[in-house]
């Protein structure tokens, strides 16, 4: 009866779990949910995308503190229009790099038009690259302005059409714009970059009046976000923080996202600071203004009409310029891909704090950085991220090799007072907690130590949950290959024999997706627990018998990478018990014994019945 009992829930778990995981996968892990479609929108769909009502321009406009004029530009009722149309609509200063490409807008100084060349939206290589900014007007408008704030004096502002020294940005061209108000102020702001993703905005605005002025120079990032078609993905979860970020006075803040921007309503989320930054993070792509100087500067995260959201930076108080002298301020626009050694670098070179937890490496911050470090250094002696995988799985297994001794030796330590275990559940059978002590006893006087062998798979967590992080965050491992039909690591197996390996025109749901890898590791695993001694409890064998296959369907829509680490720590791990199997032959002669005994008891009962 108790048996029957036993498979019944041992029945109902797996239900559960096969029919539940979806639901916690949507819940907890977006990100992973359809992680075979695009991630990103190509250049062509945001081009043919029309008649959709945005507002046109950032955020309403916006107080920094008492005493500062607003920020931003009123939003205006516009229709997105194809793209090419609102890049020739003004003019503009061409941006030529190594790794980005686009241009200025002459419109109120805008960065607005920016593709990373080194990225492509899809899998295929002759795919677009990706588009980080684009301008007002446009679907997921997103782009960066510079000016200043202040009262009774004839400012620049969004429509302002400023005048260029030269043609085009590039790393050995600034570019400078200037223009003049015509009641005795002129403004210029000189922008540079290096051959990556870093601009400096250097904004001086000159006194030529004979009165003292006040001026307050801000930045602003400024985004379309429509939060009820977020791509797949690029959604906020638990486990990856996507939306408003910043870093204020040595703090990372991953608490904040767009609704939380939403309630703030129209006084927003402010934060005063003297070290940081402030922007737009998404899974693989940050938007970020640093303020070079130490002044204390006040950010802020607002909600405009048009799912447009803000970030902005502006100094506390306004600055006093006599007649005749110069306020000049420097400004930093990070703008691209969150590449880990070059946020590192950036970190260092310009003092720029805590850049590098753009990356939500989340609670194993100080383990998943050295993984990820160890897994780019193996890929480059290597040349391939699946062969790094595998060369980074021998080297935890090796570190763990001396536990895993140890871990055989309680076994057979184990299997070793099986036989006075047995006498005790026979003789006290009926009396259960008599039974408990009497076996913590027998524990004590053997020097046994029953969870002895678990020891390994909690040590198997941390770097598991790492290696997802560093798999699913880092761009370097984002469409990296590893070989046959495995293109892209960070993606799921994409073959499957439920559509008979895509001969069927037919698309499973993602838990029912399980290609190769999955079912490999199914394998693997069953086969390693077939080694391992068998357990008293019969409910314990029968939740070990099918962990394998629930987990085939649990890791079904996790990243390939993943998958292939899990499969050959498997197979090592197969290889390091027959190992230690020829050290501890009373282990293997015990479990000879036991499946014979097994196999004579269902004999017995078979004839019986």
């Amino acid at each position: 009866m108790d048996d029957k009992r036993n498979i019944i829930m041992a029945v109902l778990l797996t239900g559960i779990i096969l029919f539940g995981w979806p639901v916690l996968m949507e819940t907890f892990f977006p990100d992973m949910v359809n992680k075979n479609e695009a991630v990103e929108q190509s250049e062509q769909a945001t081009a043919d995308s029309e008649g959709i009502t945005q507002t046109d321009g950032p955020a309403p406009a916006v107080s920094t503190t008492a005493g500062s004029a607003a920020i931003g530009a009123d939003a205006a009722a516009g229709t997105i229009r194809k793209l090419p149309v609102v890049l020739a609509e003004n003019p503009r200063v061409a941006i030529e790099t190594p790794r980005l490409k686009g241009s200025i807008n002459l419109q109120g100084a805008r960065f607005d038009d920016l593709t990373l060349t080194d990225h492509t939206t899809e899998l295929d290589k002759d795919s677009p690259p990706v588009r980080l900014f684009s301008p007002s007007g446009t679907k997921d408008a997103y782009f960066s302005r510079f000016g200043w704030a202040g009262d009774g004096v004839t400012l620049p502002g969004d429509k302002t059409v400023w005048t260029a020294d030269q043609e085009k940005l590039t790393p050995e061209t600034p570019v400078t714009l200037s223009w003049d108000n015509e009641a005795g102020q002129t403004f210029a702001i000189t922008f540079s970059i290096d051959e990556n993703y870093l601009i400096t905005a250097e904004q001086s605005a000159t006194n030529r009046s004979e009165n003292t002025i006040a001026l307050n120079p801000f930045g602003i990032i400024s985004r379309v976000r429509d939060l009820d078609n977020v791509p797949p993905g690029e959604a906020d979860s638990w486990t990856i923080h996507i939306g408003p970020m910043g870093v204020f006075d040595g703090t990372a803040n991953f608490d904040t996202d767009y609704e939380d921007v939403d309630e703030a309503g129209a006084n927003g989320i402010a934060a005063n600071a003297t070290k940081g930054w402030i922007g737009f993070t998404d899974k693989y792509w940050l938007g970020a203004l640093v303020p070079v100087s130490n002044a204390k500067v006040e950010a802020k995260f607002r909600a405009g009409s048009g799912d447009i959201y803000q970030a902005q930076i502006a100094r506390e108080n306004a600055q006093v310029i006599a007649p005749g002298k110069v306020l000049t301020t420097t400004t930093r626009l990070f703008a691209g891909a969150k590449e880990t050694a070059l946020l590192d670098t950036y970190k260092e070179q310009y003092d720029i704090t805590l850049l590098d937890r753009a990356v939500d490496w989340g609670w194993f911050y100080w383990f998943e950085k050295p993984l990820f470090y160890l897994l780019d250094w193996l890929f480059k002696f290597s040349g391939n991220f699946g062969v790094a995988i595998i060369l980074m799985t021998f080297v935890v297994r090796g570190i763990m090799f001396p536990i895993a001794q140890k871990q055989f030796a309680s076994m057979a330590q184990m299997r070793a007072v099986q036989p006075k275990m047995k006498k005790i559940q026979e003789k006290y059978k009926e009396d259960k907690q008599k039974q408990q002590q009497e076996i913590m006893k027998l524990y004590k006087d053997e020097k046994v130590n029953p969870l002895a062998g678990c020891l390994p798979i909690f040590l198997q967590i941390p770097i598991f949950f790492a290696l997802y992080k560093v798999l699913m965050l880092s761009i370097e491992m984002r469409h990296q290959p590893f070989t046959l039909w495995i293109k892209d690591l960070s993606a799921p197996d994409p073959l499957t024999p439920v559509n008979l390996f895509g001969l069927i025109p037919f698309d499973p749901p993602s838990f029912l997706a399980v290609g190769i890898l999955p079912i490999l590791m199914g394998i693997t695993m069953h086969y390693q627990f077939k080694l391992n001694p068998q357990q008293m409890d019969p409910m314990q064998q029968q939740i070990f018998g099918l962990m394998p296959w629930i987990l085939v369907f649990i890791m079904a829509p996790f990243a390939a990478g993943l998958q292939l680490y899990w499969t050959v720590s498997n197979l090592l791990t197969i290889a390091q018990q027959k190992w230690l199997y020829s050290r501890h032959p009373q282990l293997k002669e015990q479990m000879a014994k036991d499946a014979e005994e097994k196999a004579k008891k269902a004999a017995e009962e078979k004839a019986g019945a």
